[in-house]
């Protein structure tokens, strides 16, 4: 028997949706033989984006029923049976989130039918369910709706099941893992974490540490690693015997502190970071008529060099980039073949150096701001970002194109004040890999601000 079921929630932190509504069909392999739809009061507000989502709205829900209401219909349809639903651990666990806010332990085994669809339809070009079952043929009404999108589901698997000549459906894919459940003490640890940026440390039963990870939510993080089913997965788990976080606020110093401490400890089941994280870099030179040229090299070449890239394929994205933030030139730094002016300069973003319209001056001026902005090549500064805390930040320290250490601060004196600031920095190894990784994040997101640092003589 197999309760085939779609929920939708409010959005929200990882851990903390409610749902908003639910459907359920009972299926018995051939037919469905029960069903229950509901809206469901989660008594609390509905993300913006899920309104413009779903259509249902806080109005709608005021009077739908509370989850404790019609729980005992829940464990009653789903009762003997397996737990169908498209993308299920997502749908599993918000069910045994809402259970467990009851104090009760809500358990059933699960069967994914995003799984069953890449086994069983291994040519399809999206396995979302509407462009799924759209490809399929298979009508859909009420999309982002529990009731259509469960419909949709029960007609999905009628499908699969009359595909799967094997019964592999049957024989393989139900986890014998119980993918998806959390033992009690598993549930205990993930309860412990937080919603936050950081990193965790998980240790085995000698106090070692065996995996640790920087994540932007480090419960989620937690969670995903407890429900994988490959069999280095498996042997994590088990061998878990205590997991601790440190909180980061920031992202950066997250991605900082997760290199340094993968050197330092080699955890079991992590990988090593590579010894050269990096392969090629840009370098300057004149052309014949004065202006600089941006070119993508090997970084072991004996020019002076500007950023660290992980491929020359990443370098020249970087490198497309800046030309186009900078105004720079596409005929000069090698993105057009044109024998007169670019077509950017006929298009209004190009100045015009590409038939020397553009002082060499002025050109090459905004060559050199678009070079470090994105490189820490010989520069002394605090990378400011989010702390831990409201009303904290936190600081990288560079020194002449280096990593010092990070740290975190309140007051603006804190960091105004040289001998203050080194006594609230962790020293950190300033290797080519951490400018690397620090450089790599400021091309792609964004720190809450640069300040110069104030060097006493």
């Amino acid at each position: 028997m197999y309760a085939i079921l779609d929920i939708e929630t409010t959005g929200g932190k990882y851990n903390e949706e409610g749902i908003t509504e639910i459907a359920i069909h009972k299926f018995d392999g051939h037919k469905v033989v029960d069903t229950f739809i509901s809206l469901v009061n989660p008594e609390k507000d509905i993300q913006p984006f899920v309104v413009n989502l779903t259509g249902i709205n806080n109005k709608m829900l005021r009077t739908a029923p509370k989850f404790h209401e019609v729980a005992k219909r829940i464990v009653e349809i789903t009762h003997d049976s397996v737990i169908v639903a498209h993308n299920a651990q997502f749908d599993y666990r918000i069910l045994r989130t809402e259970f467990r806010r009851l104090g009760y332990n809500f358990e059933r085994k699960t069967l994914c039918t995003v799984d069953l669809s890449k086994m069983l339809l291994p040519e399809a070009e999206s396995y979302s369910l509407g462009k799924l079952v759209r490809s399929l043929g298979i009508p859909v009404s009420d999309r982002h709706r529990a009731n259509g999108d469960a419909l949709a589901t029960v007609k999905l698997f009628k499908l699969l099941l009359a595909k799967d000549s094997e019964k592999k459906i049957v024989q393989d894919v139900i986890r014998k893992e119980t993918h998806g459940e959390l033992s009690e003490k598993q549930l205990d640890i993930v309860r412990a974490m937080p919603n936050e940026t950081g990193i965790f440390y998980m240790y085995n039963k000698e106090g070692d540490i065996i995996y640790l990870s920087k994540s932007t939510d480090i419960k989620k993080k937690i969670n995903q690693l407890f429900t994988k089913s490959g069999s280095s997965s498996r042997k994590l788990i088990k061998d878990t015997r205590k997991v601790t976080y440190e909180k980061t606020g920031s992202e950066l110093v997250a991605h900082i502190k997760e290199y340094q401490e993968l050197i330092k400890n080699k955890p079991k089941f992590n990988r090593v970071p590579r010894k050269k994280m990096f392969s090629h870099t840009l370098v300057k030179s004149k052309n014949q008529m004065g202006y600089d040229e941006l070119i993508v090299v090997p970084f072991n070449s004996d020019n002076e060099k500007w950023g660290r890239f992980n491929g020359e394929f990443s370098a020249k994205n970087h490198l497309f980039k800046i030309t186009k933030e900078f105004v720079l030139c596409d005929k000069i730094n090698g993105f057009s073949e044109a024998r007169t002016n670019c077509s950017k300069y006929t298009e209004g973003h190009c100045n015009g150096a590409c038939i020397q319209a553009e002082e060499t001056e002025t050109y090459n001026s905004r060559v050199k701001e678009a070079l470090s902005k994105y490189s820490l090549k010989n520069k002394d500064v605090l990378l400011i970002d989010k702390g831990r805390d409201i009303g904290e930040n936190s600081v990288v320290l560079i020194r002449k194109g280096t990593l010092v250490g990070v740290g975190y601060y309140d007051l603006n004196h804190q960091i105004n004040n040289i001998h203050i600031l080194e006594s609230l920095i962790t020293p950190m190894n300033g290797t080519e890999n951490a400018n690397y990784i620090i450089e790599s994040y400021l091309r792609k997101k964004r720190i809450l601000k640069t300040i110069p640092l104030k060097i006493e003589h």
